[in-house]
């Protein structure tokens, strides 16, 4: 399973490639720019860990490769009106700024690459329009940023930054120059978009809670004028960003040459790494999963214990590997981990359900492997486990992708829809057993995911995440 992930049936030459030279394609270059990730609503820096590691299989240097975390990264419902929890675009831009500088103090470059998905691409433009960023960043990519609004319709919602008719994207887009062009230069521009896949550029408003209204967006909504617009076919949302074929693009148009390799090419010696985050709540009943809200912020007084698991049946093979009570900033690494080997990571703090989170093998090092707590919802404690199948870096969709889960295909709650958009299937099991549960998915390469059920009455949750 490890070999067909991330290497891929016609992989010899490129293996060869990897071990002649410590897990690269070609060898590190220290005047290759540093990047900057930027990620989207809601999002963490976790979900640009496959895109680092084709960068590092080809050759550039970890140290110049960084994936930004927001604390709040849900958008306000009104950006001038403050909400607990959510971030404002003067928050977003501020936050990045001050990042980018520290990226430019640490690499001693003089100009950084950034790439963003979705809501991080308003960061982006933000920040090169009004922020300096003229000045200190030579490319921009924005992946499946919605540029025109996910909705433009006159008098609705005008407040949210996701208006195309709103006061903040409205200065984003007026024209720079006398031919029109939407983007600030000398800054060089290329926008990623789906051909009709992705379900912020609609031109229906099923997605806003408005069907057969519509949008007044079109499919090609992420486009600008005065950019380089690539269309990637059939891709989703989160893919236009997470995809090889972003991936390709990006590098393309950021050297002027082809990667040698698409494929993740495997490293000798892995450290891994990463935060761990929860939901907030916005009032004192903490027991409300209403009140929940996405963050990035590390959960207090959690710990976390690392086990080996069979690729057969997900159970633990010996003791734990590896186990921390986490501190202040909430990183629970570092953990050297085996190459080929399945893992089951389990975090527990106040407040929350022990998590169980189930991961293929690590194909390279990284140190955005984010994990996050979860709570049981009051209708779902009858139940005797719950399992929860995930994909951060883009939807299950059954018209583009092979998924199976427990024997379901497609998994509960995945319709075959014309636009993807469920980024997760929950299989809630009412039967008392302590048995393996499986998920399989096709997308470049076959992964396969073997895990256990936990029982919910004793406060277990159980994640499936697919790392593709």
């Amino acid at each position: 399973m490890f070999r067909r992930l991330f290497l891929g049936a016609s992989s010899a030459l490129a293996l060869a490639l990897a071990l002649a030279s410590g897990g690269c394609a070609v060898g590190p270059k220290v005047d290759l720019p540093p990047i900057v990730f930027v990620h989207g609503n809601g999002d963490s820096a976790a979900l640009w860990q496959t895109t680092m590691w084709r960068f590092e299989s080809n050759g550039w240097p970890r140290e110049r490769l960084f994936a930004l975390q927001q604390p709040y990264p849900l958008a306000r419902d009104v950006d001038a009106k403050e909400q607990a929890g959510r971030s404002s675009t003067a928050e977003h831009i501020a936050f990045l700024k001050a990042e980018v500088d520290k990226v430019l103090a640490k690499t001693g470059a003089s100009q950084v690459v950034l790439m963003g998905n979705s809501r991080g691409g308003y960061a982006i433009r933000n920040y090169i329009q009004n922020g300096g960023g003229d000045k200190t960043v030579s490319h921009a990519i924005l992946g499946g940023t919605p540029n025109h609004g996910v909705w433009a319709i006159p008098g609705y919602l005008e407040g949210s930054e996701f208006s195309g008719t709103g006061a903040f994207l409205k200065a984003l887009n007026a024209p720079k120059n006398a031919v029109g062009d939407e983007v600030t230069g000398p800054v060089k521009w290329l926008t990623l978009r789906s051909d009709n896949n992705d379900l912020y550029s609609q031109p229906d408003g099923e997605w806003i809670g408005a069907k057969g209204k519509p949008t007044n967006i079109g499919y090609d909504n992420p486009a600008l004028k005065g950019a380089q617009n690539i269309v990637l076919p059939r891709v989703d949302h989160r893919e236009t960003s997470f995809s090889p074929a972003a991936f390709e693009a990006t590098y393309r148009f950021v050297t002027g040459k082809d990667p040698i390799t698409l494929k993740i090419l495997p490293e000798p010696s892995i450290v891994l790494d990463g935060m761990v985050t929860g939901m907030g709540v916005q009032s004192s009943d903490a027991a409300s999963a209403k009140n929940n809200f996405s963050n990035n912020l590390p959960v207090p007084k959690a710990r976390i214990e690392v086990y080996v698991v069979a690729y057969d049946n997900g159970l633990r093979v010996g003791e734990a590997v590896h186990v921390k009570a986490l501190g202040d900033d909430g990183r629970w690494g570092p953990f050297k981990a085996s190459a080929g080997v399945p893992y089951e990571f389990v975090i527990r703090a106040p407040g929350y359900a022990t998590t169980h989170i189930y991961r293929s093998a690590f194909a390279r090092s990284s140190d955005v492997v984010n994990l996050k707590l979860e709570r049981i919802a009051d209708a779902d404690l009858p139940a005797f486990s719950i399992v929860h199948l995930v994909r951060p870096r883009g939807y299950l969709d059954p018209t583009t992708h092979h998924m199976v889960f427990d024997g379901q295909s497609p998994p509960p709650g995945v319709p075959v829809a014309r636009v993807a958009g469920i980024a997760s299937s929950k299989i809630s099991l009412s039967k008392l057993e302590n048995r393996s549960i499986n998920a399989e998915f096709h997308s470049d390469a076959v992964e396969q995911l073997m895990g256990r059920t936990w029982p919910a009455k004793e406060n277990h949750v159980v994640v499936l995440e697919i790392t593709q």
